[in-house]
């Protein structure tokens, strides 16, 4: 490969003339491709740096989505061997996220600035297309384009191959689906051919499907290392414990990802319209405004569903993670509230203090 450039892992005139109109133009950029509490892994055309961040970007932050995370461009400064200070986050065009493990009202950030979504989920126990979907509607909701990839197909004959297939077909639409194994090598050259010179991509999914083998794959290199199928838990002994992104030597970019074992649903009424467009439309012919879409006469997806037209299957999940949206913006909303109440207990007894003074 020739020599690296910013545009090889990304960069763009967006973020050229963004970096002149705010000023941070006389700053090095790179890119994030490693996060560990609060130190980061920065990469550049040149190699790779150690940073943190200055204290002012650090103490100004108002969340969590003001601090750098994977895939973000940042604004540095070098000092010492291989060491830097970040100074500013550049804009994200995209933001994959899910509700944070355990926190009703807080989100995640999975990796930022992603173009494609690689979904993969293996033909084992792990084989779900309710989670499918989920995975479908945090792509859909950060606007990224998701790809299905199924993988381990070399433990299945071809006949179980066809109907997963033709069952995934059936309620997932309009998506990308290949067939792979790592094993047999087997889809792969399908895989690499999506792959384009500045474009990321995100592997996402469980543990142990695959992901980092697949990385390997890909790379050529032993990047991650994998270990055989233990049969007693039916998946890879491999865990990624940490988000890392990757150049690729024909030029495209991949961020490998910790297995998600939960997949929690946000304020994501956008991505679940995309990714359940058919029952949204549908709710448009219902003969009252107010349709729950529960056990109403005239409602016109419960009709679908009776008919076949939608499946049932999938009518229940879109039920399910609607319920967790309206849940997370409703603690979203009383979470706010709380803060709220709290500053201004604060902001009392700071003037009740004053007084006491005089």
């Amino acid at each position: 490969m020739s020599k690296m450039t910013l545009q090889d892992i990304g960069y763009n005139v967006a973020l050229e003339e963004y970096g002149k109109e705010h000023s941070i133009n006389s700053f090095d950029v790179g890119r994030v491709i490693l996060e560990h509490k609060d130190r980061y892994v920065i990469k550049t055309a040149t190699g790779e740096l150690d940073a943190e961040l200055i204290g002012n970007l650090r103490y100004t932050a108002e969340s969590r989505y003001d601090l750098p995370a994977v895939g973000d461009w940042v604004a540095f400064s070098e000092y010492g061997e291989n060491k830097a200070l970040i100074h500013a986050v550049y804009p994200r065009h995209s933001i994959l996220e899910r509700q944070a493990v355990g926190k009703s009202a807080e989100t995640q950030i999975i990796a930022t600035n992603i173009d494609y979504g690689l979904i993969v989920q293996s033909v084992n126990r792990d084989f779900s297309i309710n989670r499918l979907e989920r995975y479908l509607t945090i792509c859909n909701t950060a606007k990224v384009a998701p790809i299905i990839i199924l993988s381990k197909i070399d433990l299945i004959d071809e006949q179980t191959l066809s109907s997963l297939l033709d069952e995934i077909k059936e309620r997932i639409k309009e998506v990308p689906l290949i067939a792979i194994s790592n094993q047999s090598h087997v889809g792969l050259d399908e895989v690499k051919a999506i792959i384009q010179k500045g474009k990321t991509y995100c592997l996402l999914g469980s543990s142990g499907v695959g992901k980092s083998t697949l990385l390997n794959q890909l790379t050529g290199k032993e990047l991650m290392d994998t270990r055989s199928i233990s049969e007693r838990i039916d998946r890879g002994k491999h865990v990624t414990t940490h988000r890392e992104l990757i150049v690729l030597e024909d030029g495209g970019i991949l961020i490998d990802n910790p297995g998600m074992r939960e997949i929690g649903i946000t304020n994501t009424s956008a991505g679940l319209e995309i990714t359940f467009d058919e029952i949204i439309e549908l709710a448009q012919n219902c003969k009252f405004n107010d349709c729950t879409h529960s056990n109403e006469d005239g409602c016109a997806i419960l009709n679908a569903v009776e008919r076949g037209e939608v499946d049932a299957d999938s009518y229940a999940n879109f039920q399910k993670m609607e319920k967790e949206r309206v849940f997370f913006e409703s603690s979203v909303a009383e979470k706010k509230k709380k803060d709220k109440n709290f500053g201004k207990m604060i902001r009392d007894v700071k003037k009740q203090r004053k007084r006491n003074k005089f």
